[in-house]
């Protein structure tokens, strides 16, 4: 496997882990924080598949975007269109004031990332 891809993978699981550690909380959890993470596991995971495949990875948070990319050469990847969904825009949205992540937000967030990790861990001969 590609050096780099290694790299963006770890930084994906850098997120995920906080973000799952951030959800476990009991006290003053942080679900935008969880949002934030979860969102960011995906997103590096995307990246890892551009890089894996050797392919330009373009400075952007949309997850939707980086999906178009991918399924040009691999289509199956348009499943997880459905979990990037629920992820799309958590890089920014709750980052700011005026907007916060209840419990339920944090929790379909981690799902939808735990789902990508997966499928891209097992379509990258990872799991």
């Amino acid at each position: 496997m590609n050096p780099l891809t290694l790299e963006w993978i770890d930084k994906a699981e850098g997120d995920f882990a906080t973000a799952s550690r951030e959800m476990r909380v009991r006290k003053l959890p942080n679900y935008d924080a969880v949002c934030f993470h979860a969102q960011q596991t995906a997103e590096k995971y995307l990246k890892a598949v551009q890089q894996e495949n050797r392919r330009p990875i373009p400075k952007t948070h949309s997850l939707l975007e980086l999906l178009a990319l991918i399924i040009e050469s691999e289509p199956v990847y348009l499943m997880l269109q459905p979990d990037l969904n629920v992820l799309e825009g958590y890089a920014v949205h709750y980052r700011y004031p005026g907007q916060a992540a209840e419990k339920l937000d944090a929790r379909a967030a981690l799902l939808a990332a735990r789902c990508v990790r997966g499928f891209i861990r097992t379509k990258l001969g990872l799991n």
